[in-house]
């Protein structure tokens, strides 16, 4: 969608857009003022739109380090009285938790939305959490879109009661919602973003345990204005079906979506009334308790946790009601995502009737695995190829989040445990004291700067033996080469600062660090061979640009690849033990894909007599 549409589209127009990108035009229809974040699929694209606009519209977008800065960010502005926006991955938001709890004791008067992105299935998560519990511990207002249309309308709704509250609201949302295209109908957009006054009042801002008790209090008497909110929401929306009926499904989030379709494809709409939950915290206790005396037997449908089970089912007891409550099943868990059959499945099974039979389309036999890999001519191939060939299986690794997590796969095998950003460093010095086993660590630029240089003075203060390796590819690769302060200066125009992570390094007081380049394979080895006998916190900082980050971005593009000149043993070596995706086998021989090949030539180093460069 173009930035243009989505800053000057009028009101009364229909515009196909990405649910993100709904976010975004809800966001502007509201008059959001600031943007932050920390990119991480599945919400990248809306930080991402917004920086397509930038200069256009009347806010200020930040690409902050790390997702606890980015809140802090976003609630000092909405403190300051500004409409703000900060947004997210499911995972990131445990990373702001520490600030986004305090801030919704003292309030926001400019109004803070909160964008979570989910990701049921893990499609690019390392797990599953259910956001919706923070919904709950923290006391934030929750709206759950189920389409691109819901996604615009509730960031607007968001906005609204946030500055009416004076209270962060939650906007959560599913990977199947943040990538959903679908028609949007636009509202208007405001003629200038206004701001509250800021009002000096330490008693409510400055939460020492006095003010925070009070603070709790208030905070209190605020969720039941949201309650009170949610009883009269458009996005809780009763069906009932043409014939009388006392069952009940109640459903929410992209779930509604979901049961939609399963109704209309078994016939059943005539079956069951329906409770749609779009605004699911504080729940509509009034509306929900309707809903349950009109029925004998409620099924709730929802992805992630029982929450929503949970709660109808005491709810249910507080009332006195004598009705049957399930949800999640064998075949509706608590793992992945729903689908229409899956659904269709679940309601036929409670309905007592027969599931139309659909046709199942299994894949072909035999056909080869496409796991995720490595680009052909990745900087971090080279390297990891070098750490394989210098420590072998004698070292453990310790993996980060980044693309270079994709190094766990063979031959490199460069991952033997992981568990969130930042971690590489840490749980490596925790492995490396408790095992007395050497190990190397890998972390990114990007994550270096947002929770690597904590672990890393942690590492120093408390004597850990490690051996660290800064992967830096001048970009945040993984979620859609987005600016971090690694970048260079040139990349980064005007926007932002460029921070030397050698003098980070250095100036948190590593002495045993040195810099390469990845691709030379000889520097990199004998770096780490120098490393490897030595003891202490040793960092190497390997660079060389993301390769599509380069031609992308940078418009800088190899001009020569690489060609097979003799097969044999060493070729057989190098496919084997490098594994580039350029490499291939025609007619039984090794040979180089030219459309994947980039021109790294590492090859050529690897085994020198089977290959060479020639001129694309």
């Amino acid at each position: 969608m173009g930035g243009n549409t989505l800053l000057h589209g009028a009101g009364g127009e229909r515009h196909l857009l990405l649910g993100n990108e709904a976010i975004v035009r809800g966001a502007l229809e509201a008059g959001v003022q600031m943007v932050s974040c920390y990119p991480g699929t599945p919400s990248s694209e809306v930080p991402d739109t917004f920086a397509r606009l930038a200069g256009e519209g009347t806010f200020r977008l930040e690409y902050s380090v790390n997702e606890k800065v980015a809140m802090e960010i976003a609630a000092g502005g909405a403190l300051a009285g500004a409409k703000s926006l900060v947004t997210m991955k499911h995972v990131g938001l445990n990373v702001a938790a520490d600030p986004l709890f305090t801030a919704a004791y003292t309030g926001l008067p400019g109004g803070l939305v909160v964008l979570s992105a989910d990701d049921p299935g893990c499609h690019s998560s390392q797990n599953e959490q259910d956001n919706r519990y923070f919904a709950r511990a923290a006391s934030l207002p929750c709206f759950e879109p189920a389409s691109a249309q819901e996604a615009k309308d509730m960031t607007c709704a968001a906005f609204e009661l946030a500055r009416r509250l004076q209270q962060p609201v939650l906007l959560r949302t599913t990977t199947r919602v943040s990538h959903v295209r679908g028609p949007v109908l636009f509202g208007d957009l405001p003629d200038e973003p206004s701001s509250v006054p800021f009002i000096r009042e330490p008693g409510r801002f400055v939460p020492v345990p006095a003010v925070a008790r009070r603070r709790h209090a208030a905070l209190n008497t605020q969720m039941e204005e949201a309650r009170k909110a949610a009883e009269a929401s458009p996005f809780n929306q009763e069906r009932e079906p043409a014939a009388p009926c006392r069952l009940g499904v109640i459903a929410s989030s992209v779930a509604r979506d979901y049961l939609a379709d399963a109704l209309v494809e078994g016939g059943w709409e005539d079956r069951v009334r329906v409770l749609e939950l779009g605004m699911t915290w504080p729940l509509p206790l009034d509306k929900i308790g309707n809903f349950l005396r009109k029925c004998d037997r409620i099924l709730v449908l929802e992805e992630g946790e029982p929450l929503l089970e949970e709660s109808i089912c005491v709810l249910a007891q507080r009332l006195g009601l004598k009705l049957e409550v399930q949800g999640k099943d064998r075949v509706l868990t608590n793992q992945g995502e729903y689908s229409v059959p899956l659904v269709m499945q679940r309601l036929a099974a409670w309905l007592e009737t027969e599931c139309p039979v659909h046709p199942v389309h299994t894949p072909e036999p035999d056909l080869p695995g496409r796991p995720p890999n490595l680009c052909a001519g990745c900087a971090h191939r080279a390297v990891y190829f070098a750490v394989r060939r210098v420590f072998g299986d004698d070292a453990c690794y310790s993996s980060d989040i980044g693309c270079y997590t994709l190094g766990l796969l063979p031959p490199l095998r460069m991952a033997d445990f992981l568990l969130c950003m930042g971690s590489s460093i840490s749980a490596g010095s925790g492995f490396a004291r408790a095992s007395g086993k050497p190990v190397v660590g890998f972390i990114g630029d990007s994550t270096f700067f947002h929770s690597g240089m904590t672990g890393l003075a942690n590492a120093l203060f408390n004597k850990h033996d490690l051996l660290l390796v800064i992967l830096d590819n001048d970009t945040t690769a993984m979620t859609g080469h987005q600016p971090n302060p690694g970048m260079v200066q040139e990349a980064l125009g005007e926007s932002g600062n460029h921070l030397d992570i050698e003098s980070a390094v250095r100036g948190l007081g590593v002495t045993q660090c040195v810099k390469v380049k990845a691709y030379n394979l000889k520097a990199v080895t004998r770096a780490l061979e120098e490393m490897k006998s030595k003891s202490g916190v040793r960092v190497i900082i390997a660079e060389e640009p993301c390769v599509l980050y380069a031609r992308r971005r940078l418009k800088k593009a190899q001009a020569q690849v690489a060609t097979v000149v003799q097969q044999g043993a060493e070729a057989q070596r190098c496919l084997e033990e490098l594994a580039c995706p350029a490499f291939c086998r025609k007619d039984g021989n090794i040979a180089v894909d030219e459309t994947l090949c980039t021109g790294c030539m590492l090859c050529l180093q690897v085994a020198p007599n089977a290959f060479k460069a020639k001129k694309r």
